[in-house]
């Protein structure tokens, strides 16, 4: 039997409620989007769409006794939680709903996709340039940080003096420098006009900042992150524990330990997870060994026709394990757009193919297609760095370029994914620009 070593998980800060009671604040915060995706998945035919077409939301709202403003907030909160993925235009429940009531890391991981989505569930202030509303996003983890060492309420001006210093910094670290009248650096000893034209300059920062702290302080509240109360601000205990997780770089994914052979293959697959390749390849063996052939295989292939993208990639890699038995239905699952990169791939290597040279027998479609899975299955069970070294295995070669071929392949996953990168980045640009793109995709703009 193969023995898994894994490093302790950091402990959470004293005080941190129970993981079932986390959940618990995380299935009351989602309460309305999960009755929304149960009501949209069991919806035959087309409407709905993103966003939500007109009938749609008048039947949700009828059905659901909601008002079609709570239908719409919950449509959203439910697609960036992943607790519903649209095919076209039908809707079917995300593995996360299929979960919900079983799986507290599923429920947790699904408030954590919306958390790192705050910006795109309240929508900014009309009339504040872009920049600055990235600004903003990009300033917000230090704000989340003061309110989680400070382990308690913090005042509105102590958050807006943070805000403010952080973008100030943010112009620093760019050189941008602030320009007087005309365009040119302030001179040493201003003239009086100038120096009240600066003074001006000043105040409108200072508003621009409370609006847009403001903004931020509204959104986060609105996924349950914080309590808003007069002139101050509150993180909730969902709140500090994902802040806390974010900090550590905690992976929420549950963790199963070697010594799978009675496992079903979902909950073997999650145990090899970590494993490096050799033991898990003797995990697989011994799994494999426990059963027929075509009971494996089978069974194999259901996980990998669910929502979890890791699982999917992890299926294929056992089915390597079992061989030439597993060919005939590798190849019968050719027609299905979910399996169809993984089959080919697999069959290429099975053929004699170098594995270097595998992704070859991939069309640009459907390479990018991969890219995405497999980036949700980084987001939803990897770290931090994994998500970001993952853009080097794009075949476009170029941000913009892969960003364009990401938001036309229509993988379900697509805004959660690129959310999550845009989070971890450490690119301010490159983040805005991913972004921008998440933001383009939630709302089907171009």
């Amino acid at each position: 039997m193969t023995t898994r070593r894994t490093r302790p998980a950091p402990r959470p800060p004293e005080g941190t409620p129970p993981r079932a009671e986390l959940a618990r604040q995380a299935r009351a915060v989602l309460a309305d989007a999960v009755r929304i995706a149960h009501w949209a998945a069991g919806t035959p035919g087309p409407g709905t769409a993103a966003p939500l077409a007109a009938h749609a939301l008048e039947r949700a709202a009828t059905a659901l006794e909601l008002s079609p403003a709570q239908v719409r907030a919950g449509w959203d909160r439910a697609r960036l939680a992943g607790l519903v993925e649209l095919h076209g235009d039908t809707a079917r429940p995300g593995w996360r709903l299929r979960a919900w009531d079983r799986d507290d890391s599923a429920v947790l991981r699904g408030w954590v996709a919306l958390f790192d989505a705050w910006s795109l569930v309240h929508a900014a202030p009309e009339g504040i340039e872009a920049g600055a509303v990235a600004e903003a996003v990009e300033a917000v983890p230090q704000v989340l940080s003061l309110l989680q060492l400070s382990a308690g309420p913090v005042t509105v001006p102590a958050l807006l003096d943070l805000l403010g210093q952080r973008v100030a910094e943010l112009h620093e670290e760019r050189c941008e420098v602030p320009l007087g009248p005309g365009g040119s650096a302030p001179a040493a000893s201003a003239a009086p006009a100038e120096t009240a034209a600066a003074t001006a300059g000043d105040r409108r920062s200072a508003d621009l900042n409370a609006l847009l702290l403001d903004w931020a302080l509204e959104g986060l509240a609105a996924v349950g992150a914080l309590t808003l109360g007069k002139g101050h601000a509150t993180l909730t205990p969902l709140g500090n524990w994902a802040v806390w997780v974010k900090l550590e770089q905690i992976c929420v994914a549950a963790q199963s330990p070697a010594g799978n052979i009675e496992q079903s293959a979902a909950d073997m697959l999650l145990g090899c997870a970590r494993l490096t390749p050799g033991p898990a390849r003797d995990e697989y063996r011994a799994w494999l060994a426990a059963r027929t052939v075509g009971s494996a295989v089978g069974e194999l292939l259901a996980v990998a026709r669910g929502e979890d993208a890791l699982l999917r990639g992890l299926a294929f890699e056992a089915l390597r394990v079992v061989g030439a038995p597993a060919e005939p239905e590798v190849r019968a699952v050719l027609a299905e757009p979910s399996l169809r990169p993984y089959a080919l791939l697999w069959l290429a290597e099975y053929e004699g193919n170098d594995p270097d040279d595998a992704q070859d027998v991939l069309s640009r479609e459907e390479a990018t297609w991969l890219w995405v899975d497999t980036a949700a299955a980084v987001a939803d069970h990897g770290e931090t760095g994994l998500l970001v070294r993952h853009l080097d295995s794009a075949v476009q070669g170029t941000v913009p370029a892969l960003l364009d071929e990401v938001r036309a392949v229509g993988h379900p996953r697509t805004v959660q994914v690129l959310v999550a990168l845009a989070a971890a980045h450490p690119d301010p640009a490159l983040a805005k620009a991913v972004r921008r793109a998440a933001f383009q995709v939630h709302t089907g703009g171009a």
